[in-house]
């Protein structure tokens, strides 16, 4: 019986083979910026709808006093406070018609993580934005209680943030990078199994969408990192602050949609690699990511 050990070796060089295979000729900035684009239209609403069903399953004021603690997180250099404290009175403020409505910004997100998939690995499909909207519904269930999740941490973080220096600092990036991790991971295996085309197998997802959210949660601790810096967005600008800030948030998402796209090519390699059939096709340009 072999040692499952000396094994790795060979499934990684299988893996990397794999992720060359799916991203060879394809450009994959221009995928990645078309799925940032979708990110804009639905990531403030998924945002939204994380506070708001938070509050619905506790309440209000616990959900309030959560997110006062992790505004502590949020470093003050670049204007960012304001942000979060706008986008928590939204969320808190939304109302069931107002979650209702905002779903449906909210699933696009689906419909460009499917295009951007069957852009670096064509094939047949059908119906692509539709089906990727209805698979992303679930999550508007999950999302809450996630969130929940996430910000019941907020005490601890925000005493660690309150002790400050190194030890204090280091703690409440531990703990971040952690309820960060778990939460993406399960999102992103969601994302990575029934969003994206292929049906990956679960063995597969699991560990390739919970590799990915290791680093992607690593990416946010990095961003919140960028957010105290001492910068002046708007000097490319004409000064013009808001235009700046946009531009940096994009720019993060952009790298962040590389990140999550790499992952899915890397989660989709090694399903390959372990034999789950695929009902891969060869496929005109017009069913391959162009689905109606």
């Amino acid at each position: 019986m072999h040692d499952p050990l000396s094994r790795a070796p060979a499934l990684v060089r299988s893996v990397v083979s794999g992720v060359a295979e799916t991203l060879h000729g394809r450009d994959l900035a221009a995928v990645a910026a078309g799925l940032t684009y979708f990110a804009g239209l639905g990531v403030v609403p998924w945002l939204l709808l994380a506070v708001w069903g938070a509050a619905l399953i506790s309440s209000p004021a616990t959900v309030a006093a959560y997110l006062a603690d992790l505004r502590l997180l949020v470093p003050p250099e670049m204007g960012a406070r304001p942000v979060w404290d706008a986008l928590v009175r939204a969320g808190l403020d939304l109302g069931p018609w107002g979650a209702l409505i905002t779903i449906l910004p909210a699933t696009f997100y689906g419909e460009g993580l499917r295009r951007a998939c069957l852009r670096l690995s064509p094939r047949h499909d059908r119906f692509t934005g539709w089906r990727a909207r209805l698979a992303l519904l679930p999550l508007v269930l999950a999302v809450p209680v996630l969130a929940l999740g996430v910000f019941a941490s907020a005490p601890l973080l925000g005493d660690l943030a309150r002790a400050g220096g190194v030890g204090g600092t280091l703690g409440w990036i531990v703990v971040a990078f952690h309820v960060s991790f778990v939460a993406l991971g399960v999102v992103i295996a969601w994302g990575f199994r029934v969003v994206a085309p292929g049906r990956l197998g679960w063995p597969a997802t699991l560990l390739g969408a919970f590799g990915t959210a290791a680093v992607i949660a690593g990416f946010l601790q990095g961003f919140l990192l960028f957010l105290a810096l001492p910068i002046d967005l708007g000097i490319p600008f004409g000064g013009l602050d808001v235009i700046g800030a946009t531009v940096a948030v994009a720019l993060w998402l952009f790298v962040l949609h590389i990140l999550l796209l790499v992952g899915w090519a890397t989660t989709d390699a090694l399903d390959r690699r372990w034999g789950t059939p695929a009902p891969v096709e060869t496929a005109s340009p017009v069913l391959a990511g162009a689905g109606r």
